[in-house]
C-alpha cells in the first residue's frame, strides 16, 4: 500500500519551475531592460498599440479558458508536475499540444505591445525556449512513458506550439 501511494505521489512530469513564473520573469526582465539599460520603444500609435494588445490578450485568454475548461471537464489539474490521468486531444488541444503555454506567450506579447516595450516582445521566443527546456521536454517524456503509443500518435497529429 505504501509503495502504491509513493508511486502515485511521484506520478507527474519533472517540472520544477512553474511556467507562468518564466513568462512573468520575461515581462519583468523586459520592463527592467527598457527602464534601466536601453529603451526599446515600438513606435506604434497609441490606438494601434491598444488594439493589437487587446487582440493578443483576447486570443490568449480564449485559448487559456479553452484549455482550463477541458482540464475541469476531465477532472485534471493543470499543474504539469501532478499526475495526468488521460491525454486531452479535443477542443484547443486539436491545434496545439501546449495551449496554456501559447496563451501565456500571447499574453506576454500583449503586455509588450500594450506598454510599447520592444524588450518584452524580443523576450517572447527566449521565454518559449526556456519553457521548452524546463517544462515541455519533461512533460513530453512523462507522457510518452505513461501513455506510449497513444501520446506518440497525438504528437504526430498535433504540433507542439501552433
Amino acid at each position: 500500500m505504501l509503495s502504491a501511494m509513493s508511486e502515485a505521489a511521484r506520478d507527474g512530469a519533472a517540472v520544477r519551475l512553474p511556467p507562468p513564473l518564466v513568462y512573468l520573469g520575461g515581462v519583468a526582465l523586459g520592463v527592467l531592460l527598457h527602464a534601466v539599460a536601453l529603451p526599446l520603444p515600438l513606435g506604434l500609435p497609441g490606438a494601434w498599440r491598444i488594439g493589437l494588445a487587446a487582440l493578443a490578450a483576447g486570443l490568449g485568454i480564449a485559448l487559456l479558458a479553452g484549455a482550463f475548461g477541458h482540464f475541469q471537464r476531465t477532472g485534471q489539474d493543470p499543474k504539469p508536475w501532478l499526475a495526468t490521468p488521460e491525454i486531452i486531444s479535443e477542443g484547443v488541444y486539436r491545434f496545439t499540444r501546449n495551449p496554456m503555454y501559447v496563451s501565456m506567450a500571447l499574453l506576454q506579447l500583449a503586455i509588450g505591445v500594450g506598454l510599447g516595450n520592444g524588450w518584452i516582445l524580443l523576450l517572447v521566443p527566449v521565454v518559449a525556449a526556456v519553457v521548452q527546456r524546463t517544462a515541455i521536454r519533461h512533460e513530453e517524456a512523462y507522457l510518452e512513458a505513461k501513455f506510449r503509443e497513444t501520446y506518440l500518435a497525438y504528437k504526430r497529429q498535433v504540433r507542439r506550439w501552433l
